[in-house]
């Protein structure tokens, strides 16, 4: 009897479970093969966000305590986004030329994680030095740049496996168990690195998240891309004119592009130098600075499912509009007043929360300004606006480090980013695109498997 009861519990907690994995009940009527898509997509991001949340919070004082320079921090991260641009276009010309979306994809993330591998491994083997050094920053910069190279597959493959009117709900759901999965990486490898030591603290927390990279890209690989599947995907080779002529007719998309182009060169005037000011400036160790970041993941997850209900329900342009004038506040306090670890804790509970709702509903507006049968280089034409003024910003912010210091970039950065909310508010508009329609023959039953903010 009690076998029975703990039977009945197990399979109630599975169904519920699996549901929740799908973003709630209003998937139950989609085909089996999407349902069980939306649960690996799930585990997916469970897996890549705790070893995103390791290499993002960790590799830039990983990076110092090797050697490297503010200033070279703020190269490497000028240098990668100019590299990520170059490849984003061939990258988005391969993925409509073959309509592998999926195989692009795991072999751009293979890549970075043999990079990460790589950064570190090398240190074990080799003295650190000067040279070393810059070996390092330059597998740092193949690695993010190997990830943008995957970007246009994924965000095609993605805008085809959640269906328009429940994106805000399963991305609000997906995006907080990865918060929930970032919160405890963060929190372990911090206190590891703090127990252990630096560089071996680093360098074993860096092959934890190979290992969890690995995990994500398992469930990723998982995914049935049924329109490549089908043959629909594959499209005769266009050259770069004819991708750029593509475009003019998009206005909204280009409108979005302005902005996206303003908002994220100031960001990134002061984003590779958050980190730099708590080791050089406030002294923290490796376990504080987990803790904020935890503090910002925590607000961050707490706010998605709402987030994702009120996106479905109010569009994504207002809650777009009202985070956009409330974020440009975070690196003005930063600059202005934080010096403990008690104040950043307070700012970046503020922080998570707009950074939580300002990811989502940028990243839906994105999906609905982009037609679905082009989406991989319309993402890829995005990304290339995001990446250059990235590169920008992070010069900008590089030259002025020295003469101005972390509150001289907070706060420009802060003055940019109300230029570019205004930007925002006057360019974009809600845009609606019809959701794909995914046809699915019956199958087999599956066995479901239990599935950068810069401040």
């Amino acid at each position: 009897m009690n076998f029975q009861n703990f039977y009945v519990r197990w399979a109630r907690f599975k169904r519920h479970f699996i549901r929740f994995t799908w973003g709630g009940a209003w998937a139950a009527m989609l085909p089996e093969g999407q349902r069980r898509n939306l649960t690996l997509f799930f585990f997916d991001g469970l897996f890549s966000a705790a070893s995103d949340k390791i290499i993002l919070t960790y590799l830039t004082i990983y990076l110092l305590d090797l050697g490297a320079s503010s200033q070279q921090i703020g190269l490497l991260s000028s240098l990668s986004n100019l590299a990520a641009a170059l490849l984003l276009l061939p990258a988005a010309m391969l993925v409509e030329r073959t309509g592998e979306r999926k195989k692009t994809t795991l072999w751009a993330s293979g890549g970075s994680r043999l990079m990460l591998l790589l950064i570190a491994l090398l240190p074990m083997i080799f003295v650190p030095t000067a040279g070393l050094i810059w070996v390092i920053l330059g597998m740092a910069l193949l690695r993010e740049t190997l990830n943008n190279f995957a970007y246009p597959g994924w965000v095609a493959l993605t805008g085809d496996i959640i269906p328009l009117e429940g994106r805000g709900r399963y991305f609000g759901t997906r995006n907080f168990i990865m918060g929930v999965s970032g919160i405890v990486a963060a929190l372990v490898v911090g206190n590891l690195i703090t127990a252990i030591g630096s560089p071996l603290g680093y360098e074993l927390a860096f092959l934890a998240a190979v290992v969890l990279g690995m995990a994500s890209m398992y469930f990723f690989s998982r995914l049935r891309d049924h329109n490549q599947e089908n043959g629909t995907l594959r499209t005769e080779h266009s050259s770069l004119s004819q991708i750029f002529q593509s475009v003019k007719g998009q206005k909204a998309f280009l409108l979005f592009c302005a902005f996206t182009a303003f908002w994220n060169f100031s960001l990134n005037i002061a984003g590779p130098f958050f980190n730099v000011y708590m080791v050089d400036t406030l002294k923290m160790s490796a376990a504080t600075i987990g803790v904020i970041t935890v503090t910002n993941t925590v607000a961050n997850l707490l706010v998605q499912r709402k987030i994702g209900a009120l996106s479905d329900k109010w569009g994504n342009r207002t809650l777009a509009i009202i985070t956009l004038f409330l974020i440009p506040f975070i690196p003005l306090v930063w600059g202005l007043w934080a010096k403990t670890a008690w104040q950043l804790i307070l700012i970046e509970i503020f922080s998570g929360a707009l950074w939580g709702a300002f990811n989502l509903v940028s990243f839906n507006i994105l999906l609905t300004q982009t037609p679905p049968e082009k989406r991989a280089r319309f993402s890829a034409l995005y990304q290339i606006v995001v990446t250059l003024s990235l590169a920008g910003g992070a010069a900008l912010g590089s030259l002025l480090f020295s003469t101005i210091a972390f509150k001289g970039v907070a706060v420009l950065s802060a003055i940019g980013r109300w230029l570019a909310g205004l930007l925002f508010l006057i360019l974009v508009k809600e845009v609606t695109l019809p959701s794909p329609v995914v046809l699915d023959e019956p199958e087999e039953q599956l066995d479901n498997p239990l599935e950068e903010n810069l401040n």
